[in-house]
């Protein structure tokens, strides 16, 4: 059975910079993202959100254009954000603890720490670079926002054990720092 791959590939008209399109995003978070057409309701978050858990199953995935290395970075970023998470951990917690994980130390593709940056080409000048590391910051606090809203979503007090089931599963067997 082949991963499930990102419907935002055929996007055209969209600035790519380091492989990445910058998408419009659904969001009231500032920064450099386009800003999304009225009649949109999902957007490239939401359907990385909805992928995240059948897509960590796969070790192997095979990169069909720009929309996929796109849902990548954020799957890799959800993971990350779940293994922030613990069982007693509150949804404040949580909001607090996954926004500072959002805001800190934003490591784009070209980065060697990137555990992937050999499937993202690399960037021109250090203004794309600059751009490119505030889209992501702004797609990393959105994915924040709304994870803790999902993996709360029940009680609000405890996270959902059928999302923290996923803090051992990593998508191709790599993990971001």
């Amino acid at each position: 059975m082949p991963a499930y791959h990102s419907s935002f590939n055929s996007f055209e008209n969209v600035r790519v910079i380091n492989g990445l399109p910058l998408l419009p995003l659904l969001t009231r978070t500032r920064g450099p993202s386009p800003y999304a057409d009225p009649s949109m309701t999902h957007d490239a978050i939401d359907e990385a959100l909805e992928l995240f858990r059948p897509n960590s199953l796969f070790k192997n995935f095979e990169i069909k254009g720009n929309g996929d290395r796109l849902l990548i970075y954020i799957i890799l970023f959800t993971s990350q954000c779940l293994n922030r998470l613990r069982p007693t951990t509150t949804q404040s917690e949580a909001t607090k603890a996954l926004y500072s994980l959002a805001v800190t130390n934003v490591v784009i593709p070209a980065d060697a720490t990137f555990p992937l940056h050999n499937m993202y080409p690399g960037v021109m000048d250090k203004s794309e670079s600059d751009t490119l590391r505030q889209y992501l910051a702004q797609v990393r606090q959105e994915v924040a926002l709304r994870l803790v809203a999902l993996v709360y979503a029940g009680d609000g007090v405890a996270p959902s054990k059928w999302w923290m089931s996923f803090q051992k599963r990593h998508f191709m067997g790599k993990t971001m720092a």
